[in-house]
């Protein structure tokens, strides 16, 4: 299955529990974000593709109107030049794309062609650094991403899942990369969503470690075991880990939503921790995520 299209379909039940106030807030938001180009903006006011793609999702979930036209035409120029474009961006532009109603499947091939050629590691996974020895969590979980989003299987999804068990730790986690072997909640996450997809066991010990993370005070998700407080990305993969893993964790749901609301604001984005000052359009794509879990 698409993995985007699982977490919209979570997404989307994020507006019963805002309200049409609070979600035409949050669509102004994002429409305000978009560039000139057709793209919408970073943190920096440039047109991004990392960005547009939560912009896009974010519009999806709220079932606002996407700006086609200008997007496509966006997304068609970044075609133009695909050596350009480094991991994270090659797989931006097909998740974009699959967003789009008209979908421009063959005109990619040259975008998987060059995931395939320099994003590939050794050891049958993905990286984001180009010919990398072993793959990374996060790059797996983008390359077959890109490739699902237009219904199809990554090459040898038998090394995605070799992979993944290399940097399994023995208490049910991810780490990301073998570099840094430390077990972490995005790593787990993704893990866990591509063993689901591929169909290999995930360990009994991983939903009770992602549990372990859950901060009792503050109500959100700590990224790694000791970590100073929770962020808004963590809290969301969490809980789309914790569901596609059918754990409870409905006894934690007020706590949760008050962490949540603690990192909205009335001008329709959400921050993605205390620590953070700035607003943009992926902490707010989490946030319509996680919201979205704690309506089921």
């Amino acid at each position: 299955m698409s993995l985007r299209l699982e977490m919209l379909q979570v997404a989307r039940l994020a507006p019963t529990l805002l309200g049409d106030e609070a979600c035409g807030l949050i669509e102004q938001f994002i429409l305000s974000q978009q560039h000139e180009s057709g793209g919408f903006a970073d943190r920096d006011g440039d047109a991004d593709l990392y960005y547009t793609s939560f912009a896009i999702d974010a519009l999806t979930a709220l079932q606002a109107e996407l700006p086609d036209e200008a997007l496509g035409k966006f997304l068609e120029q970044q075609l133009n030049h695909p050596d350009q474009l480094d991991f994270v961006h090659l797989c931006c532009v097909a998740r974009c794309f699959s967003a789009l109603k008209d979908k421009k499947t063959r005109t990619l091939k040259p975008i998987f062609d060059r995931i395939e050629a320099v994003y590939r590691s050794a050891d049958g996974g993905y990286n984001q650094d180009e010919e990398h020895e072993t793959g990374s969590a996060y790059a797996c979980f983008l390359a077959y991403g890109a490739y699902a989003d237009h219904g199809m299987k990554p090459p040898n999804s038998a090394g995605i899942a070799a992979c993944l068990k290399s940097l399994q730790n023995p208490n049910g986690a991810w780490a990301n990369d073998v570099e840094l072997p430390v077990a972490n909640i995005p790593a787990t996450a993704a893990a866990v969503t591509l063993c689901r997809n591929l169909a290999v066991k995930i360990p009994p010990e991983t939903g009770p470690w992602i549990m372990e993370n859950f901060h009792p005070v503050s109500g959100g998700f700590l990224p790694f075991p000791q970590a100073p407080i929770p962020d808004l990305l963590s809290t969301a993969v969490a809980l789309h880990a914790l569901d596609g893993l059918q754990f409870d964790f409905a006894s934690r749901t007020e706590l949760l939503l008050d962490f949540i609301d603690s990192l909205w604001t009335a001008t329709g984005g959400f921050h993605g921790s205390w620590d953070d000052d700035d607003l943009d359009i992926e902490y707010t794509y989490y946030g319509l995520l996680a919201l979205g879990h704690l309506a089921i």
